[in-house]
């Protein structure tokens, strides 16, 4: 008879303890779109890296780390063939400045050629002052005046950068010198003050070669190269 009465009380403690659980899965266990979402610890990292790299996307300088995500530095040999003279100069340019990178040097190349050639057919002298030496940018400020006071305009489409690559490279005291041939195809003319086209073609891709040279102190706390020379092929 104990026995049966023990067996019973188990019973009703076990069907007691269920109904418990279910009232619990009913409060706690099911999502009713009203619960406050689990914060992710990455979230301010995550924007904060993301907002980075579209900021240096657009001001980033010749030279600067890239905002690709690349962490490791880009071999010499990766732009010149190991034993070369090239190879050298560039291996003497790292040696002098720790910092610097054959990929992200060539990553702000890239962008501060297209940069340059359509600040100067915007005539934006500011971007033109951050991105070229002195004497060059009295060069390229000259031209412009000049248009301006003819009332001519030049227009230019930016196609696409079809080459750049690094052909010479070397160390003049503690100046650091690297000339990049650039293949680009570009939509140019330009426009006298009745709006005549008077040079170039403003329907035809036009592929232009431009041979320039960059230079950067490497004892300057500046990571910025500034464009030193130009020329065309």
């Amino acid at each position: 008879m104990n026995q049966d009465v023990n067996v019973f009380s188990i019973l009703i403690l076990a069907l007691l303890a269920g109904f418990i659980l279910y009232q619990f899965w009913r409060v706690l266990g099911r999502r009713t779109g009203s619960e406050r979402a689990r914060p992710n610890p990455y979230a301010a990292r995550e924007k904060v890296e993301h907002a980075g790299a579209a900021e240096g996307e657009r001001v980033r300088p010749v030279g600067a780390p890239p905002a690709t995500g690349r962490t490791e530095k880009a071999p010499v040999t990766s732009v010149a063939p190991a034993g070369s003279p090239l190879a050298a100069a560039l291996t003497e340019i790292e040696l002098a400045d720790r910092g610097f990178d054959v990929g992200s040097f060539l990553d702000g190349a890239r962008q501060a050629y297209e940069m340059i050639v359509m600040a100067f057919s915007e005539g934006d002298r500011a971007t033109l002052r951050d991105l070229l030496a002195d004497d060059l940018y009295e060069d390229f400020a000259s031209a412009i005046a000049a248009r301006e006071s003819a009332g001519e305009s030049l227009e230019t489409t930016f196609v696409g950068l079809v080459e750049a690559k690094i052909t010479a490279a070397r160390m003049e005291g503690s100046v650091a010198e690297i000339t990049l041939r650039f293949v680009s195809e570009i939509i140019r003319s330009r426009r006298n003050a009745n709006g005549a086209v008077v040079e170039g073609d403003p329907t035809s891709v036009q592929r232009v070669t431009d041979v320039w040279t960059f230079a950067r102190d490497t004892r300057a706390g500046d990571p910025n190269w500034l464009l030193v020379e130009t020329a065309s092929e």
